[in-house]
């Protein structure tokens, strides 16, 4: 236990007072202090990614409240899944850092992703089918009178 609680080890700081490990959480910002250049990158990059956020709310905002009612429901459903799926994608690329992966991780994980998403639209499209199917065959109106004949 005593190698565990050596100085140049963290553990020392979770067994005990835990202040000093949040104090000055901020002034080790990637072992920078936050006025050095990679940290003043850092700050920007996140009001960039803030900045590409806001404008895309503000056009669904703006589209939802004054324009959708005059368009076709089609192409409003369109726009908002269309813009939607761009916020996830950059959401996903910038706070799961894998816009900073390697090509074939990223290919790894957003075509399963891909996959899923068509599995879903294939299986509502096949239930609805199969739903209108049911509700408009001339056997199943004729099963309905048959039985009612036989009562």
């Amino acid at each position: 236990m005593s190698q565990l609680n050596n100085e140049s080890s963290t553990q020392h700081l979770y067994e005990g007072d835990q202040s000093a490990l949040y104090s000055g959480l901020m002034n080790h910002h990637f072992g920078h202090d936050l006025k050095s250049e990679g940290s003043k990158k850092q700050v920007g990059r996140i009001w960039k990614v803030f900045w590409f956020l806001l404008a895309i709310t503000i056009a669904e905002v703006i589209v939802g409240m004054f324009f959708s009612h005059s368009m076709p429901k089609a192409l409003v459903a369109t726009f908002f899944l269309g813009l939607t799926l761009l916020k996830a994608g950059y959401i996903v690329s910038v706070f799961m850092h894998l816009g900073d992966e390697l090509k074939n991780f990223m290919i790894a994980v957003l075509i399963p992703l891909v996959l899923f998403i068509w599995f879903i639209i294939a299986f509502l499209y096949d239930g609805g089918f199969w739903l209108d199917m049911n509700n408009t065959s001339p056997n199943r109106n004729n099963t309905t009178q048959v039985i009612e004949s036989h009562s």
